[in-house]
C-alpha cells in the first residue's frame, strides 16, 4: 500500500469518528439553536479557521502566498459555489432537521447508503470500474447499517426524519461529484475554504425566518458548536477532500459507513440511547464491509469518455 493511500485510509477513519460524534453534538445543539442557524454558526467558524490557516501558508505551485492563494477563475465559480450549496447548505438543511426529529443513532441510518449510491453513480455516469469485492463490501456495510437501526425504524414517531436524512445522503453524493473539477485545479484547503464560505452564505435566507432564544445558549452549546465548526466542518471536510482526491468518490465514501457505528456506540454511552444485540452485530458487519471495499479489490479505473 502506498504512503498516500495509507494516509487516506487513516484520514477516512478519523473523519468517520468525528462525523459520528457530530450527531451527538447536533442533537444537543439543535434543541437550542434552530437547524439553519446552527449550520450558519458552524460554517462561519470553519471558514474563519480555514482563512487563518491559508493566511500563514507558504507559496503554492504558482508562487502565490497567503490569502492570494484563494483567488480562483470565474469559470470555476459554478463548481466551488455549487459544491458549497449542495454539500453544505442543502446537506445540513436535511441533516439538522433529520436529527431534530430522530435520535442521534436513528438519524445516521440513511447516511449508510451513501457508498452504494456513490459507487453506482460512478459506474453509470463516469464509467468507473470497481472490483466485485468493492461492490460487495459496500453492500455488506450498508447491510450492517440496516442491522444497527432495524428495530428503531418501525418504532420511530417521526418517519419524516428519515426523508430528511435521505435528502442528506443524496446531496452528499452530488457534492462528491461536483467537487472533483475544483480539486483538479486548486489545493485541498483552498477548495474546502470556498465551499465553506458559499455553504455558509446559503444558510442566510433560511436563518431570517428562524427564531432563536439566545438566553438558552450556555457553555455546553458553545462547546458543541465549536466542535462542529472546528473539528467536524473545517478539519473534517479538509480530510474528506483529501480522500476524495486520492481514492475517488466511491472508495472515499465507504468510510461514511463507519459513522453510524460511532454514532450508535457513543449515543449509548453519552446520551443513554439503548443499543441492542442486532446493533452490535451490525457494527461488526459495517467494519468488515469497509475493510473489503477499501482493501479487497483493485484501485478503481475511470474510463476516459473521450477515448
Amino acid at each position: 500500500m502506498s504512503e498516500s493511500r495509507a494516509s487516506a485510509y487513516t484520514a477516512g477513519v478519523v473523519t468517520a469518528l468525528a462525523w459520528g460524534l457530530s450527531f451527538l453534538s447536533i442533537k444537543v445543539s439543535v434543541a437550542v439553536l434552530p437547524p439553519m442557524t446552527l449550520g450558519l454558526a458552524r460554517f462561519v467558524i470553519a471558514s474563519a479557521l480555514l482563512l487563518a490557516i491559508v493566511a500563514v501558508m507558504g507559496s503554492d505551485a504558482a508562487g502565490r502566498r497567503g490569502l492570494s492563494r484563494l483567488r480562483f477563475e470565474a469559470r470555476d465559480f459554478p463548481s466551488l459555489a455549487g459544491a458549497g450549496l449542495v454539500g453544505v447548505t442543502i446537506y445540513f438543511l436535511c441533516e439538522n432537521n433529520g436529527v431534530l426529529l430522530l435520535s442521534a443513532s436513528e438519524s445516521s441510518i440513511i447516511i449508510g447508503t451513501i457508498p452504494v449510491i456513490t459507487m453506482l453513480s460512478e459506474r453509470l455516469f463516469l464509467g468507473t470500474r470497481l472490483a466485485k469485492l468493492q461492490y460487495f463490501g459496500s453492500a455488506l456495510s450498508a447491510g450492517g447499517v440496516i442491522l444497527i437501526v432495524a428495530e428503531s425504524l418501525h418504532l420511530s414517531a417521526a418517519p419524516i426524519g428519515y426523508l430528511f436524512m435521505l435528502g442528506a445522503a443524496l446531496s452528499w453524493v452530488g457534492y462528491s461529484f461536483i467537487t472533483r473539477p475544483a480539486l483538479a485545479r486548486y489545493g485541498r484547503i483552498e477548495t474546502t475554504f470556498w465551499q465553506s464560505v458559499f455553504g455558509a452564505a446559503g444558510f442566510l435566507p433560511f436563518v431570517i425566518f428562524e427564531r432563536t432564544d439566545w438566553s438558552r445558549v450556555d457553555g455546553v452549546i458553545v462547546l458543541n458548536v465549536l466542535f462542529l465548526g472546528i473539528v467536524c466542518s473545517a478539519l473534517g471536510y479538509l480530510l474528506y477532500v483529501h480522500n476524495l482526491k486520492i481514492l475517488g468518490a466511491g472508495v472515499a465514501s465507504v468510510f461514511i459507513n463507519l459513522i453510524p457505528v460511532v454514532s450508535v456506540v457513543s449515543s449509548f454511552f453519552i446520551l443513554g440511547e439503548r443499543m441492542s444485540g442486532f446493533q452490535v452485530a451490525g457494527a461488526v458487519v459495517v467494519i468488515a464491509g469497509v475493510w473489503l471495499a477499501t482493501t479487497g479489490g483493485k484501485r478503481p479505473v475511470i474510463e476516459d469518455p473521450r477515448a
